[in-house]
């Protein structure tokens, strides 16, 4: 795994990574990694769970909130952040959101500059050296833009002329006719349209002039250091930038090694965790070199697409590798050399000390080799060893499974299609055969079907019942009734 330093802040060069395109993401709970430059951010990162991590991407933000770098930084000097706790007093997210809405991306920060020096960008060309000289826009004269309105029905029109000549919104011919005005009544005529919006306009004015005060009246404001730190893009510790960033393979021996000093464990434990990452990286390299030939661990193949497996509400395929090399698994030693083919190869053991269950596998009899306290963890291989060959079963991504073995999850999937249709006509099968009545005699306890009772039971009476109620006998069903009639004629 490649390793650099940082100048300042590790996020900083995560971030500028990410911005240029030598990786996919940055894994961090700050969520000042956008201001640095981030496009897309994993905030909270859990492993074997439904929903393993919470993903953020700065397209998202743009389109959602209108929102992009420079607006951002603005909202982190107004509300504070890592570099300054406090930021402008009276400032929520909720008011540096609306703040920074008003300006686009190339000048909110200018602005903030002029601003902090007394220009407020609402009266452009005015320079205030004194905030509390400068008169609020609720002081000025509003021009008179609403016509008079009728107290009674709330028309334009005063009440006078109302009784005189009537309401033409009304078309009565006198106030008498006119109809009142209901509580909460807003009048949608032209003039009083014009004079809410200039009441709107008035009211947003009053509130920016308010809110550029609050701004101004901070000292150094904004930070020029922390502006400078949000936007720098050379934060790597050296003179050439940043390299092109190469992903080598683990080494997985080396790592057992390290892990089996500092942490004692055991190497068998070390490779159970490691070999679900090797796998997919195997896979992600069938997918992109298809003409190439792999081996998992250098050892395995790919055998075949078990099932599909749902896990935490995923699906997920049950992959079965075959050892490329017959070997004998011992359970003394974690690793040792075996002859094949006139070589040695290093034998991967899996399994350690573990406990050894016995059980059928296609129709073969087989060892599986899996640590009794590991059975519950889905991620950790099962290991199928018989005296023939070595299996490992391991749950791997649909998508990359497909990408990187076609012909195979083709033939998977058509041999679902078919055992579905197969299914499905044995169902339907079942379902006709429960619905016909078995021939012969039936043996006693056995109750008949709905149709033998009624035919049996009710039709071998006379003419007519004791009240006189005519039979089902009596009636003829096979005339050409309705459905319906001929239901309530059999079971009246």
């Amino acid at each position: 795994m490649p390793v650099l330093r940082a100048k300042g802040e590790g996020e900083a060069l995560c971030a500028q990574l990410n911005n240029e395109g030598h990786v996919d993401a940055c894994i961090t709970s700050d969520s000042d990694a956008f201001l640095f430059g981030a496009k897309t951010v994993i905030k909270v990162l859990r492993s074997n769970c439904k929903e393993p991590f919470e993903c953020y991407n700065m397209a998202d933000i743009e389109s959602g909130l209108g929102l992009k770098r420079k607006q951002m930084v603005a909202m982190a000097l107004l509300v504070g952040s890592d570099h300054d706790l406090h930021g402008v007093p009276g400032f929520g997210p909720e008011t540096a959101l609306r703040f920074v809405q008003l300006f686009d991306e190339d000048n909110i920060l200018d602005k903030l500059y002029d601003i902090g020096k007394g220009v407020y960008p609402f009266i452009e060309g005015v320079n205030v050296p004194n905030i509390d000289d400068l008169p609020s826009p609720s002081t000025k004269s509003l021009p008179r833009a609403r016509s008079p309105h009728c107290s009674h029905c709330g028309h334009p029109g005063n009440k006078k002329n109302h009784i005189k000549a009537g309401c033409n919104f009304c078309l009565v011919d006198s106030l008498e006719n006119c109809v009142e005005k209901p509580a909460g009544f807003i009048c949608e005529c032209p003039s009083c349209d014009k004079a809410r919006d200039l009441k709107e306009q008035r009211r947003n004015e009053n509130w920016q002039i308010k809110v550029c005060k609050r701004i101004a009246a901070e000292t150094n404001f904004p930070n020029e250091e922390i502006i400078k730190l949000y936007l720098s893009d050379n934060n790597l510790d050296n003179e050439n930038g940043v390299p092109l960033l190469t992903w080598n393979k683990p080494d997985v021996e080396v790592l057992v090694d390290f892990l089996s000093f500092k942490q004692n464990w055991e190497p068998a434990y070390i490779r159970q965790r490691m070999l679900p990452m090797l796998s997919t990286i195997y896979l992600r390299e069938m997918a992109s070199s298809p003409s190439k030939s792999f081996l998992l661990y250098d050892q395995y193949v790919f055998h075949s697409i078990q099932r599909i497996k749902i896990r935490y509400g995923h699906p997920y395929y049950l992959v079965k590798w075959k050892r490329a090399t017959r070997s004998t698994v011992s359970n003394d030693s974690r690793s040792k050399q075996t002859e094949s083919d006139g070589k040695n190869d290093n034998v991967v053991v899996l399994d350690g000390d573990d406990e050894v269950v016995f059980s059928d596998e296609d129709e073969e009899d087989t060892v599986i080799s899996q640590c009794t306290e590991l059975l519950d963890e889905p991620d950790v291989p099962q290991v199928l060893d018989n005296d023939k060959n070595c299996f490992l079963l391991t749950d791997e991504d649909i998508h990359l499974v497909n990408a990187a073995f076609p012909d195979e999850a083709q033939r998977f999937q058509e041999e679902q299609r078919l055992k579905e249709a197969k299914s499905r006509t044995r169902k339907s099968k079942l379902n006709l055969a429960s619905f016909e009545t078995p021939k012969g005699p039936r043996p006693s306890g056995v109750q008949l079907s709905i149709k033998e009772f009624y035919r049996s039971k009710k039709g071998l009476g006379g003419d007519s019942g004791k009240d006189g109620l005519r039979k089902s006998s009596d009636v003829d069903l096979s005339k050409n009734l309705p459905k319906n009639v001929r239901r309530r004629l059999l079971f009246d």
